[in-house]
């Protein structure tokens, strides 16, 4: 053991670790006997799209160890927003947790659990060793994603960055709209004088969560938001503008329509401020790559967020 390792304290170590915010997943396997497996991690990634690969970290002391290590499948469900409960279940000692679990198993013999954001049915392309751990990486065979927005950890604790952002933004003058987004199309509503707008609603004591709640019902009620995408002031009315980008499973919208933005001019929209961040929109989607708006109806700077 070197000095410098020596010095490393464990438990200020993992309160550095933790510092970095993760999504939260829960890894299923099923054994020989066909009986389900599965535990909550945090430490999932990505790592490769040629070949289609990715990795999930478990501890070798885990009871789970020895299965998921030998059995040669594996999923990786990405939790939603709503499935705190159900990531604790997994998290903590139980003789079954799928007992009350929405689930199927997988053609690849993996169960799959319901209402996830995505879900990555996997082989096992290798085992790698590493120190008190083992990666586990693994060939995606197959997966599906939701567009429902993702549960976080941070520093032990759980979060959702829409809902936290949310949650701060409240006044008598505050206009919250959802750009609820479905592969290339966003979903928009027309007005009395037949132009394009998003749907929107004027919030005051309850709070920007339970405006994007009813606007959700409203329009799509299996949309979520992911994050801010503008925050801008109208110097004009005074009132606060703040767009949430969403996302939606399907286009089966409850009113209103998802159309593709390529389709539609800058003059059919109700006003210049929305026909302009729809366009940034538009050019960031294909990109993968967003930023957040901050300024007045007129200008103003963009922020770049992780795409």
């Amino acid at each position: 053991m070197t000095q410098e390792t020596a010095r490393i304290n464990p438990r200020e170590l993992r309160d550095a670790f933790g510092a970095f915010m993760t999504g939260v997943t829960i890894v299923t396997t099923a054994g020989d006997d066909g009986k389900p497996l599965g535990f909550t991690a945090n430490s999932f990634s990505s790592v490769s799209l040629d070949p289609a690969l990715l990795l999930v970290s478990i501890a070798k002391t885990s009871s789970n160890y020895q299965t998921f290590s030998t059995t040669g499948h594996f999923a990786i469900n990405i939790l939603a927003e709503g499935q705190k409960d159900l990531s604790n279940t997994f998290a903590r000692p139980s003789d079954d947790r799928f007992a009350d679990v929405n689930w199927h198993l997988s053609a690849n013999n993996n169960p799959l659990i319901g209402d996830v954001s995505a879900w990555f049915d996997c082989t096992t392309h290798t085992v790698i060793d590493a120190g008190d751990h083992a990666l586990i990486v693994g060939k995606v065979e197959a997966f599906h994603s939701a567009g429902y927005a993702g549960l976080g950890y941070y520093r032990g604790g759980y979060f959702t960055p829409a809902k936290v952002s949310a949650e701060v933004i409240a006044g008598p003058k505050v206009i919250v709209s959802a750009i609820i987004a479905r592969d290339d199309k966003v979903l928009l509503t027309r007005d009395a004088d037949n132009r394009w707008r998003l749907p929107s609603k004027e919030i005051g004591k309850e709070g920007a969560d339970k405006a994007l709640a009813e606007i959700f019902a409203k329009y799509q009620p299996d949309a979520s938001a992911s994050f801010i995408y503008s925050a801008y002031n109208n110097t004009e009315t005074h009132y606060q503008y703040i767009s949430f980008l969403c996302s939606a499973p399907d286009e089966a919208a409850v009113a209103g329509e998802f159309v593709s933005l390529d389709e539609i001019g800058s003059n059919q929209f109700q006003d210049a401020a929305v026909a302009s961040m729809l366009e940034r929109y538009r050019k960031e989607s294909q990109l993968k790559s967003y930023g957040m708006y901050y300024g007045d109806h007129s200008q103003g700077t963009v922020r770049p967020l992780l795409s």
